[in-house]
């Protein structure tokens, strides 16, 4: 049986989706226009009867008013044992897990000097080191069943026009780009698809730049604030959202996420582009890309370009 909004058709390609950091933004957006194209979706974040408590209320309500199937899920992605329970929870209920969407992270704005060198390491623990727990967590089960798809949520500060004022972020977005066409590689063989979804700087319709960290350094904030770069900040963020059209919508993001996850197998993008003030990130990662591609070819290694059916292994 199929509920109000799923189609047969639908229900019949219905794929179960881990997102990670599906509390606000991009995550958040994402877990429902999955599940409204019928999937079913664990919305995972921490703290689920803590702080993020009304998100959880949030992500109920709407499973019940939608008639979808959208469960909040507890996971932080700086904890193996949340992320090997979340996991676990899953498969017990869905016997599967057909998606993984690495989307938790954080943003920290300001001098990058003024950065404690724990601060760096915390966004990369998040951004980076939070997606790799999840992956050993999930990829034994993916392994298993010769089929699957990390769907990474990246960042166009990787390879695109970049304002100052962001290094910690951008940094640790570029290392979890590195390592998701990494793992592209690895995977390749064993069933599992990668794709990367690139957005751009939304400065507007997400929490993403409202809720940023900020260097715990005052001081050297207070010098930056008083020299020559006095202001600086503050033209960032103006021009920043002076670039973006003012038609610039977010959940575009999410429509891109749910044409990756209903494409058909083996013909998924590799990356995917959404950015409304064209940065550039779509010319240069087409270039890097394709390098990346002609060498493989030439090392003998191009199958891992072309994700091949593994077909399940036993358990």
């Amino acid at each position: 049986m199929t509920d109000s909004k799923t189609s047969p058709a639908a229900a019949a390609s219905s794929q179960v989706i881990l997102v990670t950091g599906a509390s606000s933004g991009f995550g958040a957006m994402s877990a429902r226009a999955l599940a409204d194209a019928g999937h079913i979706v664990y919305a995972s974040m921490r703290a689920t009867q803590g702080r993020n408590a009304p998100q959880v209320a949030a992500v109920d309500a709407y499973a019940r008013e939608h008639g979808v199937k959208l469960h909040a899920l507890e996971l932080d992605v700086q904890s193996q044992d949340s992320s090997d329970a979340a996991v676990a929870r899953i498969v017990a209920e869905q016997g599967r897990l057909d998606v993984v969407m690495h989307n938790a992270g954080h943003m920290a704005f300001g001098p990058a000097e003024a950065f404690l060198p724990e601060q760096y390491a915390q966004l990369y623990d998040v951004n980076v080191i939070g997606a790799q727990r999840v992956n050993r967590a999930a990829l034994p089960q993916l392994r298993r069943q010769g089929r699957g798809l990390l769907l990474w949520i990246g960042s166009s500060s990787t390879r695109g026009g970049t304002p100052p004022y962001l290094a910690p972020y951008f940094a640790a977005k570029a290392a979890m780009d590195a390592v998701a066409v990494s793992y592209a590689g690895e995977l390749a063989r064993w069933g599992i698809e990668t794709a990367i979804v690139v957005p751009g700087a939304f400065t507007k319709g997400t929490n993403h730049f409202v809720h940023s960290g900020s260097p715990g350094d005052v001081e050297r904030v207070a010098a930056y604030d008083s020299g020559p770069t006095q202001g600086l900040a503050q033209e960032i963020m103006t021009n920043l959202a002076a670039a973006e059209p003012a038609d610039a919508d977010p959940t575009e993001v999410a429509r891109a996420v749910v044409d990756v996850v209903g494409a058909p197998f083996g013909k998924r993008p590799f990356r995917v582009h959404i950015d409304p003030s064209e940065d550039g990130s779509n010319v240069v990662s087409a270039v890097a890309d394709r390098i990346r591609s002609e060498f493989l070819r030439r090392v003998q290694l191009g199958d891992l370009l072309t994700v091949r059916n593994a077909g399940a292994t036993p358990v």
